[in-house]
């Protein structure tokens, strides 16, 4: 993985409610807005600055303890996607997992980051 900046952010949270999750996303935006919500997935915008932020949050994915939240810009405070899972896992006391390479060719899809209690390892996370 390289230092740049990432185009967007996805991270997997386990067994954390949605309140939980906006709560924690609340803590690091200007404002929240709720734009739409139904059964599992809510779409938010979040504002960071003069930058607004698409969020769409999918709960009850991979094996239904865990709940995507995907943030679908570049300007959120986090540069890359493993940042953004150690703020997570540290701020919710909670493991979060984050894609260890990318979306290109040659990168393995299964090869996550698991964040827990403040250290990150590479899995084999195969849902």
């Amino acid at each position: 993985m390289t230092d740049t900046r990432h185009p967007d952010i996805e991270i997997y949270v386990k067994n954390r409610s949605f309140d939980s999750i906006t709560n924690w996303l609340q803590s690091h935006a200007d404002q929240l807005d709720i734009i739409s919500s139904k059964d599992n997935i809510h779409e938010l915008s979040l504002r960071f600055g003069d930058h607004s932020v698409p969020v769409m949050i999918h709960e009850k994915v991979a094996g239904k303890a865990w709940a995507s939240v995907w943030l679908k810009s570049d300007k959120s405070p986090w540069a890359q996607d493993l940042d953004c899972a150690h703020a997570a896992s540290s701020e919710m006391d909670t493991q979060v997992r984050s894609i260890a390479g990318g979306w290109s060719d040659g990168d393995d899809p299964d090869e996550y980051w698991k964040v827990e209690a403040g250290e990150a390892e590479k899995i084999q996370w195969r849902t």
